[in-house]
């Protein structure tokens, strides 16, 4: 890109020369900041979109991993059910017990922590309770019975422990 420069009259003042030197190099200043500027709001927009997009797959794609665990787990329960007419008691116990451990396993991958909180005190931000017993053996306000169990995701709660409490005997 040039730089504009004016026209000089053949007439000019000896005097007015280092005017329009500085007059010139000031436009070529300003015609540079104008590409830079240009180019930066180019590069802008592009980080921008580029960001809308991986922000768009990572919507699009978040639970590709986890489902991709849960699929061993379904297709050991449709192995279960096509066998269920043939296979005995102890085979049927040990294939739900395979395909429980599997699922155990994609939700620890996955970051889900399973909520038990037999014994211990009751925290209402983790447990609901469902009904009070009276117990001489455990202490008033701790959990005696687990009715089902709570879940948390990556330190966040996904469902509270339903949960039978203790307390004082009458």
């Amino acid at each position: 890109m040039t730089a504009y420069a004016p026209p000089a009259p053949p007439d000019l003042p000896p005097y007015l020369a280092p005017v329009l030197a500085l007059l010139a190099a000031a436009l070529a200043r300003a015609a540079a900041a104008r590409d830079q500027h240009l180019r930066a709001v180019a590069e802008l927009d592009n980080v921008r979109k580029r960001a809308q997009r991986d922000v768009e797959n990572a919507h699009r794609y978040a639970l590709e991993k986890f489902a991709a665990d849960l699929l061993p787990v379904k297709d050991s329960l449709d192995l279960a059910i096509e066998n269920s007419a043939r296979a005995d008691a102890a085979a049927l116990i040990e294939g739900q017990a395979a395909t429980q451990r599997l699922l155990a396993k994609a939700l620890e991958r996955a970051g889900i922590v399973e909520l038990n909180p037999q014994g211990e005190p009751v925290d209402a931000n983790l447990h609901e309770a469902m009904s009070a017993q009276p117990s001489a053996t455990a202490e008033p306000n701790s959990v005696i019975a687990v009715v089902q169990r709570g879940y948390s995701l990556n330190g966040r709660l996904l469902r509270a422990a339903r949960v039978v409490i203790a307390r004082a005997p009458e």
